[in-house]
């Protein structure tokens, strides 16, 4: 990948990140996180994760945010646009943010290269990216992905049931 194209859709990234979170019409929001979607898609192709770019692509912005856009337009946000945009806490959300970001910073700093895995360059090119990673998730890592899949199940009938009208 060129270095100009990886900078320009890391600069484009971190830009329309930014934008959908401080855009005040939620509409317009949501809006600017489809289009770094489908930047971080194009940079997920680059960097040679073809199965990551159609995950990013299907899941992300064809399925989640549209999700979203469904949610706002059936909530009544005009209150919510009508009022201040930033509470009164927001130099201590600042602090923190900048905190965090200067903790990450010290602990990755701090990081030593560890042993390479089993997964080279050379095996992945001698295999497609997802047989690999399908190969690995169905054999070395079946029980993480079973207790993930576990995890998701209860929090999707945990909403079914929070969001279930009572009867009287």
């Amino acid at each position: 990948m060129s270095p100009y194209l990886f900078g320009y859709l890391g600069a484009a990234i971190l830009i329309l990140s930014g934008l959908s979170l401080t855009r005040k019409n939620p509409v317009h929001a949501v809006l600017y996180m489809i289009v770094m979607f489908f930047h971080l898609a194009v940079l997920y192709l680059g960097l040679g994760a073809e199965f990551l770019a159609a995950v990013q692509i299907i899941v992300y912005a064809g399925a989640i945010l549209v999700l979203f856009l469904f949610v706002i337009m059936i909530l009544n946000i005009k209150e919510e646009m009508e009022g201040e945009r930033f509470s009164g806490a927001w130099p201590f959300g600042i602090s923190l943010a900048s905190g965090l970001l200067l903790l990450f910073i010290i602990i990755t700093g701090n990081v030593t290269p560890g042993q390479q895995g089993t997964c080279t360059p050379a095996v992945i090119a001698a295999q497609t990216n997802t047989k690999l990673m399908g190969t690995l998730l169905y054999t070395q890592y079946i029980f993480p992905f079973e207790v993930a899949s576990l995890i998701l199940l209860v929090a999707v009938v945990g909403a079914i049931v929070l969001a279930k009208k009572r009867l009287r």
